[in-house]
């Protein structure tokens, strides 16, 4: 017997991605992992959600092979039953941190194939099969963009994944118009200083910074608490919203002086 709930939560073999999946499988989703290819990580990642006592699959394809979504998105469903939620999670950061003036057309692209272009397409497929057949109204619809705090705050030696991030937000704000009266919610959810693999080499800087004051809250976050967050949106906990920016990142942004 299939879940009322299925989720896609994309880049989902470690990090935040995990840590969303596996609050999803603890409100009794069932879940579609998502890595370019299926490794010995999508495969542990797989056991761990497994462990939570839901349906899991591995839905192994590159987001950026956008003729490749909707055969995707049909995959997962004859598996799991029709997708209720996507989170559209995979994101890259640059190939080289840098003076954005030597910044390359490589890292440029690679960031917005990944961090935008991706995102906007997947959720075009997504909300496309949604749309084709007859929603339940007591299930909870929902398309949830992780994107980073960097969409508004600016990282010089980042500046590209900056740029593909605040796309992101964009995306996330159009979607949302359009999709509000087919009954789906749109989120963009925008983590700010998290201990990941891909924040492993800067992490231990950003924490030292955080305990002096760089955030309100004195600490870097866990995926774990972003995975609670997104957990909360998808499910429906906050009622009567959609478009929302949800700042996960202590009071980063916060205007101070």
């Amino acid at each position: 017997m299939t879940n009322p709930q299925v989720a896609l939560i994309t880049g989902s073999s470690r990090g935040i991605g995990l840590g969303i999946a596996c609050e999803l499988a603890r409100k009794n989703y069932s879940i579609a992992l998502n890595a370019p290819f299926l490794d010995e990580e999508l495969e542990a990642a797989m056991a761990k959600v497994q462990k939570l006592g839901v349906p899991v699959i591995a839905a192994a394809f590159d987001v950026t092979d956008i003729d490749q979504h909707t055969e995707c998105l049909s995959n997962i469903e004859s598996q799991l039953g029709p997708l209720t939620t996507l989170v559209n999670n995979a994101g890259v950061s640059v190939l080289q941190r840098g003076d954005l003036l030597t910044v390359s057309p490589e890292s440029f692209d690679r960031c917005m194939n990944v961090n935008a272009k991706a995102v906007f397409f997947l959720s075009q497929a997504f909300s496309k099969k949604i749309l084709s057949r007859e929603l339940n109204p007591d299930i909870f619809h929902s398309l949830i963009n992780v994107t980073s705090s960097n969409a508004v705050a600016a990282a010089t030696l980042r500046s590209e994944y900056c740029a593909s991030k605040a796309a992101a937000a964009m995306i996330s704000k159009t979607l949302a118009v359009r999709l509000g009266s087919e009954g789906i919610h749109v989120y963009d959810v925008q983590p700010g200083l998290i201990n990941t693999d891909m924040t492993a080499g800067v992490i231990r800087e950003y924490e030292k910074r955080a305990k002096a004051g760089l955030t309100v809250l004195p600490r870097i976050g866990s995926v774990e608490e972003v995975g609670k967050i997104v957990a909360a949106l998808a499910s429906g906990e906050l009622p009567y919203t959609t478009g929302q920016v949800i700042s996960a990142d202590a009071g980063l942004l916060i205007s101070r002086y």
